[in-house]
């Protein structure tokens, strides 16, 4: 092993503190609310931070910096389709979603759609269990590999004991502590991103002379690379940058792992305060991650073998052992504040959605508590085994996984919340169009060169959602009165 101690002492000191949160939560698990939502009982600072937290993954400050490193000033298409995506789920989803869950009793996402239209046939929960343990399992993968590639980064161990690393830690303290202990982890580690995203680029203009200087660095890769049309244009630039980057923000209305945050505040007048403070967080962060990557060409140059390295590679560079580990602590903290929460949504599934709903209704809360763990480690296991399996790119994988999440779920979460007239037909069509959607353009070239998998999916989950709503509102004898 090499690389810094100073940076070594940080990191774990960093992962020690994750743990320490979980064994102080432990002894709040007492019910499956408790372990699933935390008993409702965030405040606004504890729900937003940890919801934007857990809504960047190791692609914030992994994937994206590495994609700027590679692609220039284009990246800032996905950062303003992001922030837009998510300020359309703070205004338009979460008082809503947080009023309906709570006056129904339900803990989960399927929960709610099976109780919002009374669907005796189990169909919304069944396809939504498929669509959340399908994408679920290379999403967590994907961060899990991001923990390799920091560790491997910074200390030259192998990303599979990185992988290995990341996975204990992560299925520990949620483990232990359930909602809570990843609610409050993630606000820590929340904190910590932001600090790194504003903090670094800063460290690194100053360092190279300053915004003109990094112009004249970065005008080695072309004019294109400094432009945000890359260099394209027409139907070329529109479809293929603007629209490919825009599209990050539709998958903001349905990712199970942030919906969980509205539905866990405790309460809905304080969701107004907590939409103020994520958008906060979101403008303070998002112009640095990208920055990252671009300083980054400045400074390391423009031939790294592995362009999502770029940030802890730029940490060992700039900054000092011991703030360099604080630095990449918060690399590790991307990649666990959405690990868990991803985890804790599988985990649910297979408890609340599967085994109580479906298999055994009347189980002891502390049993289910038992299993709920159990079933964390279990989630941990497969997503660590998708992790050493796979050999895409973190930006790839989590646009894949976010897809399929965000177009199942979004488009008829969205009509549900907001149209009377959506019926459990429509909400169903959505889901599973959503879902064979994402898999049919991950899988065909050609389908992703006419349009962004990321749009088309979630165009196609709306259509559908509002064409069968229509046809079936006379004969669909389970939609709410």
């Amino acid at each position: 092993m090499n690389g810094d101690y100073s940076i070594l002492v940080g990191l774990v000191l960093y992962l020690l503190l994750m743990i320490g949160v979980g064994l102080a939560c432990y002894r709040y698990m007492k019910t499956l609310d408790d372990f699933v939502l935390g008993g409702r009982r965030l405040g606004p600072w504890v729900s937003a931070i940890s919801e934007r937290a857990s809504g960047e993954s190791a692609w914030f400050l992994l994937g994206l910096p590495g994609a700027a490193y590679g692609l220039g000033f284009t990246e800032y298409w996905s950062v303003i389709g992001i922030a837009m995506g998510i300020l359309t789920s703070w205004t338009f989803i979460a008082m809503p979603l947080r009023r309906a869950t709570a006056r129904m009793g339900a803990i989960t996402l399927p929960d709610y759609f099976e109780m919002r239209f009374k669907d005796r046939s189990r169909s919304l929960r069944v396809v939504s269990m498929v669509v959340i343990l399908a994408f679920y399992t290379a999403y967590v993968g994907a961060q899990l590999t991001g923990a390799g590639k920091i560790l491997n980064a910074t200390f030259g161990i192998s990303e599979s004991t990185g992988i290995l690393i990341g996975a204990a830690v992560v299925a520990g303290y949620t483990m232990l502590g359930g909602f809570l202990a990843v609610a409050w982890t993630d606000l820590i580690q929340g904190l910590l991103m932001m600090a790194v995203a504003v903090v670094l680029p800063i460290v690194g203009l100053f360092k190279i002379g300053g915004p003109a200087a990094l112009v004249d660095k970065l005008a080695v890769r072309g004019p294109d690379f400094l432009s945000m049309t890359g260099g394209k244009v027409g139907s070329a630039f529109v479809f293929g940058v603007m629209v490919g980057g825009l599209s990050w923000g539709l998958g903001y209305l349905g990712q199970p792992h942030l919906l969980t945050r509205y539905m866990a505040i405790r309460k809905t007048s304080q969701l107004r305060q907590g939409g103020l403070i994520a958008m906060g967080w979101t403008l303070a962060s998002y112009w640095g991650a990208p920055m990252i990557g671009l300083v980054g060409v400045a400074v390391l140059g423009p031939s790294l073998a592995d362009p999502e390295q770029v940030m802890p590679l730029l940490a060992k560079a700039l900054v000092p052992g011991w703030i360099a580990g604080l630095m990449i602590a918060g690399a590790t903290a991307a990649m666990m504040s959405t690990a868990d929460s991803q985890l804790l949504v599988a985990t649910s599934t297979l408890i609340e959605d599967i085994y109580v709903r479906l298999i055994r209704p009347h189980t002891s809360p502390r049993r289910l508590v038992l299993l709920s763990r159990a079933a964390t480690l279990v989630m941990a296991g497969i997503a660590t085994a998708s992790a050493f399996g796979g050999t895409a790119m973190i930006d790839k994988v989590v646009a894949y996984a976010w897809t399929g999440l965000g177009a199942s779920f979004g488009p008829p979460l969205l009509f549900a919340l907001w149209w009377r007239g959506t019926t459990r037909a429509g909400a169903l069509a959505g889901m599973l169009g959503g879902m064979v959607a994402t898999i049919a353009w991950q899988n065909s070239d050609t389908l992703g060169s006419l349009l962004d998998i990321k749009a088309a999916a979630v165009i196609i989950s709306a259509v559908l959602v509002l064409i069968v709503s229509l046809m079936t509102r006379s004969t669909d004898n389970e939609r709410p009165a």
